[in-house]
């Protein structure tokens, strides 16, 4: 005896690397967080374009100077963020928004030398007198001009920063909106099933009310049952193949009470694909289009048979009949019939790029073949085994 192995979704390692961005992503959102990785980074700048100046300075002093410019600036940094966003002027009025920089960017970089210059005398290189004013406007002149680019610099990325957001933001509200009108469209082609099944099923059921009675009311409780399960699955676009199959053995006891021995259904499933997920109400108009443009036109009947077998990430669906064809010239696109041009649009649509294909053709033996492919994925915490001898 063999079992098959267990079909699976998904690849081992990725909760790992989602719970690193995650924690990473908390971090970033809190006040300390963001507060821990200004200070980090501006000490690594600091550290890093003190190598620079090391030869000429010495590795001690280069390095006390460029902490203290870096880390003044990281001080300074939520000061000028605050500023740029309560600017009363939007970046479409550039010119405004550049000269209020400027008379901003006066102010708060002689903020920034006396900050700078205060940790110069707190780490013991320069003497308390340097915070003098006039000793800090003689010797912060120098500084000024430097300083004023690094404002500037700052300026620009936070609105560089700022773009990407609202670029990032704009993408996913996109990306939203496109899901949406996806989605819509989706139940607006699955509600066109609904009443195109349900009017069908009351016609045949409507031929056999005064012949058979009895038969009837038999029909009236499978259709019961098929809308109950056509209102339990209707705000789902996929359901797992079992469910479909269900739905689709009630509609056949209605057709085989109408046709009786003319009507023979095979259902070859693989037990192994019980459980993929597939489009809502995608077989029950495959059946119905092979039994009304197949089986019925041929006066001896005919059988039709249900084929899912999977092949690697791929699920294979054949619905088949021995009926009495296509007719000459017939094709999918051009075809009239709103089960199979809803049902191919159904299929692009929620498989998209590529992922499923749809086909009708004739069948070399006689008959017709509807063949559907769809990624294989399956629903729920279900492992289906099975063992052959």
């Amino acid at each position: 005896m063999e079992a098959t192995e267990p079909i699976r979704v998904g690849g081992a390692g990725e909760e790992p690397m989602n719970g690193q961005w995650s924690l990473l992503n908390r971090v970033v959102r809190t006040r300390a967080g963001q507060l821990a990785l200004l200070a980090l980074g501006s000490t690594m700048v600091g550290l890093f374009f003190s190598l620079s100046m090391a030869a000429d300075y010495g590795w001690k002093r280069s390095m006390l100077q460029s902490l203290a410019q870096f880390w003044g600036w990281a001080i300074l940094l939520p000061l000028i963020v605050f500023v740029d966003r309560r600017m009363p002027f939007t970046w479409k009025q550039l010119g405004r928004r550049a000269v209020a920089h400027f008379f901003a960017g006066l102010a708060i970089t002689a903020i920034y030398i006396y900050v700078f210059f205060t940790f110069r005398v707190l780490d013991g290189e320069r003497r308390w007198d340097l915070l003098k004013p006039t000793t800090a406007f003689h010797e912060g002149w120098g500084w000024y001009i430097w300083s004023m680019l690094v404002y500037w610099a700052i300026v620009g990325s936070a609105q560089a920063v700022r773009y990407y957001q609202q670029n990032l933001s704009s993408e996913l509200q996109l990306e939203r909106m496109e899901r949406s009108l996806a989605e819509a469209r989706l139940n607006a082609l699955r509600m066109q099933l609904d009443p195109h099944f349900l009017f069908n099923a009351l016609n045949t059921i409507s031929s056999h009310v005064e012949r058979n009675p009895k038969l009837t009311r038999r029909m009236i409780e499978h259709l019961g049952d098929l809308l109950r399960m056509s209102l339990e699955c209707k705000d789902r676009q996929e359901v797992p193949l079992s469910e479909e199959i269900a739905f689709l053995e009630h509609y056949l006891e209605i057709q085989r009470i109408r046709f009786g021995s003319h009507l023979q259904v095979r259902l070859d499933i693989d037990p192994a694909v019980r459980f993929a997920s597939v489009p809502s109400l995608v077989l029950q108009p495959l059946v119905e289009n092979a039994i009304r443009h197949g089986i019925s036109r041929r006066g001896g009947g005919g059988t039709v048979t249900v084929v899912a077998r999977g092949e690697g990430d791929r699920l294979f669906i054949r619905v088949l009949d021995d009926g009495v064809g296509l007719p000459d010239g017939w094709t999918l696109e051009t075809s009239e019939g709103l089960g199979l041009s809803v049902t191919r649009q159904r299929i692009a649509g929620l498989y998209p790029n590529g992922g499923s294909s749809f086909a009708v053709r004739p069948r070399i033996e006689g008959g017709t073949a509807a063949e559907m492919e769809l990624p294989l994925r399956v629903t729920g915490e279900e492992v289906v085994e099975h063992a052959a001898d």
